[in-house]
């Protein structure tokens, strides 16, 4: 592991001499972007996520994704290929829902659905026994994450919470929201977010940085809690890149969460992670280390890994975790009670994919002893995607949903000895 890390370090180190210096049309091709300033989080270049290029991984470009949803007779036979443990089932739930992201079950069986760009959110109703599709909240932004509690429907559009009430009675002609916390940055790169209730009826809030790496502006590269009733919100947690994902452990009451690591440091490094907060305010490393133990070649800034919170479990280079849930359904087998699911988005820094998938992680309440098997898998075929999982929900009846914001779909999970 050193040793690819030392690879890495060498490589960006050249890389960033050669910029400097400009000796060479190769280093001069390179994509290259200053990422500390505010002008620069404001108004990202298009292609600010290509900032950090190296030579040894030039050329890799985000998965362009498909513009229409995937007809319903493909993905059936899609999903003919998705291989589960035996016993397991999966069978569409809906088809033709445009980038499906963050799912919310309301009290009478509506599921809400985020989307990721297209500024709306979608409901998915039973009339006659059939799944229909009704998009009833438009023109946001960047609706991903959205959550369901006491009736109402709340949505995160970058950096506003708005709230709407009795959601499920007007599904037809959604109430105008209330704005129920804005004390937010207002940055779109990484500004996509995951909503995620405890208890106790407090949101925690992912803010990502915007940029790929960077010294991160405040506000920045944590978790927040906010208490939608009083419009307030404190710091749970620091150090944290790109998190869409993130549950409440029935055990303890602990915030677990999936973070997306940097790129540019190489196709095997540093690995995506797993991370649980066992008190405010702890801190997982990002800028200065990465994947518990590889300090940034240029942002570690003396900074040990040691000083940092490691994470629960690396979950892999660059395989995209996005959301996941504690299994807390009576469908499936004894033993995935208090399992996580996690769906792989898929990698595109890396010139072999991989991801594109859902993996279950057994671990103890205090992260101890964790371990992951891969659940679902085959929307990746010979390099081909077929689909990228982006949310997974526990449904009522303890069938698992997933969510797929390629194909434009949601699939469900049964379990039948």
């Amino acid at each position: 592991m050193y040793d690819a890390w030392k690879r890495a370090h060498c490589t960006l180190a050249g890389v960033l001499l050669l910029l400097l210096g400009g000796v060479t049309a190769t280093a001069q091709d390179l994509k290259h972007y200053d990422a500390n300033s505010k002008d620069y989080w404001l108004h990202p270049p298009s292609d600010w996520f290509l900032g950090d290029e190296t030579q040894d991984q030039r050329g890799l470009v985000p998965n362009a994704g498909q513009p229409t949803s995937t007809p319903l007779p493909e993905l059936e036979a899609v999903i003919g290929k998705i291989k589960l443990p035996p016993g397991f089932k999966i069978a569409v739930y809906v088809s033709g829902i445009d980038q499906a992201r963050q799912m919310a079950l309301g009290d009478n069986g509506t599921l809400f659905v985020g989307t990721f760009d297209k500024g709306k959110v979608n409901a998915v109703v039973d009339e006659g026994g059939k799944k229909v599709v009704k998009t009833i909240i438009t023109g946001l932004r960047m609706a991903t994450g959205l959550a369901f509690r006491d009736g109402a429907l709340y949505v995160i559009d970058i950096d506003k919470l708005l709230k709407y009430d009795n959601a499920e009675a007007n599904l037809d002609k959604m109430p105008a929201p209330q704005v129920v916390y804005d004390d937010m940055p207002p940055y779109t790169a990484h500004g996509w977010k995951y909503l995620i209730f405890d208890k106790n009826g407090w949101l925690y809030v992912p803010f990502g940085p915007p940029c790929n790496v960077c010294m991160t502006p405040s506000g920045t590269s944590q978790y927040r809690r906010v208490d939608p009733k009083k419009g307030v919100g404190e710091v749970v947690a620091l150090g944290i890149r790109n998190s869409v994902g993130g549950d409440i452990d029935p055990r303890t009451g602990q915030l677990w969460f999936t973070e997306n690591a940097r790129d540019w440091l190489g196709d095997d490094i540093p690995s995506d992670k797993l991370n649980r907060v066992s008190r405010l305010g702890e801190h997982f490393g990002y800028p200065y280390c990465h994947q518990g133990d590889i300090p940034d070649p240029v942002y570690a800034l003396g900074h040990q890994c040691s000083e940092f919170t490691p994470p629960v479990l690396n979950l892999g280079p660059h395989v995209a975790p996005l959301g996941m849930k504690f299994y807390t359904g009576e469908m499936f087998p004894a033993e995935y009670r208090n399992n996580i699911f996690i769906a792989e988005h898929g990698s595109w820094n890396r010139h072999k994919k991989i991801g594109y998938r859902i993996v279950r992680v057994s671990a103890n309440p205090d992260g101890s002893n964790a371990k992951q098997d891969v659940f679902a898998d085959g929307w990746m075929v010979d390099e081909k995607i077929l689909g990228r999982p982006s949310d997974v929900l526990v449904a009522k009846d303890g069938s698992l949903l997933i969510a797929d914001d390629q194909a434009g779909a949601i699939y469900r999970v049964t379990y039948n000895k």
